[in-house]
């Protein structure tokens, strides 16, 4: 008997942003967890951004906590599932590390680093080989697991938001053995509720230390994050085909259902075609595609149904909401612009069109096809790592020569 498909987003308030555990209101959550639930949506997935968790190494910050446990009783209220991802992190263009972490030997990073709130000079140490943010690590999710373990909210332990964009570890073997090491922690401390890490579609593009044969054979959840915009050799910027052949290719590579985390698009105000934008930053011009809100709804109706044929388990759509003006000046809106405009809502709380398409998907109560329509063949993860690039290319070629049922 098949599953529900899950249906979700990702969670930052449209008021707040990043800034949301430093200046928490509870009022502003639950009245975004209804709407999300009267939409149609399950699940909720939350970032727990380390600098404001964990402001020193061997603490966890009380009011921070108090704060998390609060938004997991208004999520069960409302009926909704948790999925609350660690170590954040990369985070919509910046990395924002803990200030206890900055300092030598730095990871290589051409990323604006936030720290504090505010984007700072120098950068951070590698967490996956520094001591001391092992030893962090290990103290953030021994603090919130056990708080939380039994609490009916929470659906799924993430660890990580593409941590790959943050750093990278020495190799397969050494990712590997992270993850391992924190899934074990995880289930030492009694919490009954799968486990993942939030990959993206770097890692089937490069073997960046966190392969997702690897990762996923550790957890109990295999995600992917993927947008075709990103991305030179997708079809175009709305190519429907190129977010379900992402879950495809990792099932096929891991040997396990995925779970689309994070997919979407940014849209061009009201009314407007679909366009490019171009601004400077860093002594260089941003060209970003921005799609017409129409366009959008449309590709997000094209998408859905192609999870379904291959598999997928769910789909949890980036993001809840655009970010309110007052922000634009702040990290990441000021330099990362399109990051304004990913929502459900507009900034000024309006529905945009695809979030009727995504509640009247809901609505038809769509269940996960045990046996997909559309598939990529079981993989040698070893072969396929060699030239990872060249084989994900050759293989989206096969998938998108068979029409989509």
């Amino acid at each position: 008997m098949s599953a529900p498909f899950v249906l979700g987003v990702n969670y930052w308030p449209r008021r707040k942003a990043m800034y949301w555990w430093s200046d928490f209101d509870a009022g502003e959550v639950r009245d975004d967890f209804a709407l999300i639930r009267e939409l149609g949506l399950q699940v909720v997935r939350l970032f727990l951004l380390w600098d404001d968790f964990q402001p020193q190494p061997d603490t966890v910050a009380p009011a921070g906590l108090a704060d998390l446990v609060t938004v997991c009783d208004l999520a069960a209220a409302c009926g909704l599932r948790l999925d609350l991802t660690f170590f954040t992190g990369h985070m919509s263009g910046p990395n924002w590390a803990p200030r206890w972490l900055l300092g030598e030997p730095a990871v290589p990073t051409s990323r604006a680093v936030v720290s504090g709130g505010q984007v700072v000079t120098g950068g951070y140490r590698n967490p996956y080989h520094d001591p001391v943010a092992r030893a962090a690590q290990r103290t953030l999710l021994s603090t919130v697991v056990a708080v939380l373990r039994d609490h009916p909210a929470v659906g799924l332990w993430n660890l990580g938001n593409e941590p790959d964009l943050f750093a990278w570890p020495a190799d397969a073997a050494a990712g590997r053995a992270w993850v391992r090491e924190m899934v074990a922690l995880i289930r030492a401390l009694g919490a009954p509720q799968p486990i993942t890490c939030g990959l993206h579609v770097d890692s089937l593009q490069h073997d960046n230390g966190l392969r997702v044969d690897q990762v996923f054979a550790e957890t109990d959840v295999a995600v992917m994050h993927a947008y075709p915009m990103y991305l030179p050799w997708a079809r175009g910027p709305l190519d429907p085909d190129l977010v379900p052949f992402t879950c495809a290719l990792t099932a096929a590579l891991c040997g396990k259902p995925v779970l689309m985390e994070e997919w979407g698009g940014c849209t061009a105000p009201p009314g407007a075609p679909s366009q490019v934008w171009e601004w400077p930053v860093g002594g260089r011009t941003h060209r970003q595609f921005m799609a017409a809100e129409e366009d959008l709804a449309a590709y997000v109706g094209a998408v859905l149904p192609r999870l379904q044929a291959v598999g997928a388990t769910g789909a949890l759509l980036w993001c809840f909401a655009d970010y309110a003006p007052d922000l634009w000046d702040r990290p990441p809106c000021r330099d990362s612009r399109h990051e304004r405009h990913f929502g459900l809502l507009r900034p000024d709380g309006s529905l945009k069109p695809h979030a009727a398409v995504i509640q009247a998907f809901a609505q038809g109560r769509p269940q996960v096809q045990d046996s997909p329509a559309r598939r990529v063949a079981a993989l040698d993860p070893d072969a396929y790592y060699r030239d990872p690039q060249a084989a994900l290319i050759a293989h989206y070629a096969t998938f998108t020569a068979a029409p989509a049922p």
